[in-house]
């Protein structure tokens, strides 16, 4: 007797198909791995290395708030704390309490910076200041001083008299006219 031959139907081959490939797409877990290639065993070191790593971040340094006092408590003779504003110039060794002084208030400094003449001292805290310079004409082939004459913010804490030069550095707007301050005696 000739033996049949099972038939088996396409719907039983379809689902024989599928438990192959679910069996394949399956990852062998780490414990199951027999085999662990060189470039994998770098790769998870530099995970364990980048893992550990940590970045410092540097804050920026917070401008200091107008005190009342800018002094340091601490016994006799005590230190007057002056902010660096990051010009060549000699901190004052008077304190002031006002927040337009850019020592020891808020006022922050850029741009120009002049030297130049103190003329008046008549307004509360503001003064004129006049800059001299010079101005070459061609035809004479000869020089002639101009002058120019603008307000200037002074803080109490800086000492300077009618007639004394005086350097001034450009801020921000401190009143309509005024966008300079006074930063030190020369």
């Amino acid at each position: 007797m000739a033996t049949k031959k099972e038939e088996i139907s396409p719907a039983d081959k379809r689902a024989e198909a599928s438990k192959i490939t679910e069996a394949e797409r399956k990852q062998p877990k780490a414990s199951e791995a027999k085999k662990v290639t060189k470039k994998t065993e770098s790769a998870a070191e530099i995970d364990v290395v980048q893992s550990k790593k940590t970045v410092t971040i540097r804050k920026k340094p917070e401008a200091p708030k107008a005190r009342k006092t800018g002094r340091i408590s601490g016994g006799r003779g005590s230190i007057i704390k002056a902010r660096d504003i990051g010009v060549d110039i000699e901190k004052p060794s008077k304190d002031c309490d006002d927040p337009n002084c850019p020592f020891h208030g808020t006022l922050s400094v850029r741009g120009f910076s002049f030297d130049v003449q103190l003329v008046s001292k008549k307004m509360e805290r503001t003064v004129v200041v006049m800059r001299e310079r010079r101005h070459y004409i061609k035809k004479y082939q000869r020089f002639e001083k101009r002058s120019s004459r603008f307000f200037a913010h002074m803080p109490p804490c800086i000492e300077a008299d009618i007639g004394d030069m005086v350097r001034v550095m450009e801020c921000r707007p401190v009143s309509k006219g005024t966008t300079m301050v006074v930063i030190g005696r020369i």
